[in-house]
């Protein structure tokens, strides 16, 4: 697949809830995912591996309610990377706390499938 065609595949399935979906069929076997930062109980901001990936989805399917959310893009850039705006409202469901993200995602592209993904935040 050409690099649009993979970050428009992303996009869709974003946008239709059926991230699973696409990280079988967009994502490498090899993939790693680096946060900003490491979450709970991670020692690393990097998971790497589909079915790792796969879990930080479950992960947050699990724990948090999504009350809304968009998504912005995808911004091509050059020939193996595009980027996609974020935006969600969410509430942790342990602590009941609400809250408002907005990430950059950057996505690197090989051989038609997405190899690395990248996330930013703004500072709170």
């Amino acid at each position: 697949m050409a690099l649009k065609d993979v970050a428009d595949a992303l996009v869709a399935h974003c946008k239709a809830g059926t991230e699973a979906q696409g990280l079988e069929e967009l994502y490498s076997e090899q993939a790693e995912s680096i946060e900003a930062f490491p979450g709970p109980g991670m020692d690393s901001p990097i998971t790497k591996g589909r079915e790792a990936i796969k879990g930080k989805h479950e992960w947050w399917n699990a724990n948090f309610d999504v009350h809304e959310g968009s998504v912005d893009g995808p911004h091509l850039h050059g020939e193996d990377r595009f980027a996609v705006i974020f935006e969600m409202d969410a509430t942790h469901r342990e602590s009941g706390e609400r809250s408002k993200m907005k990430e950059v995602a950057v996505y690197t592209v090989d051989e038609g499938k997405i190899v690395k993904e990248e996330f930013f935040y703004a500072p709170s």
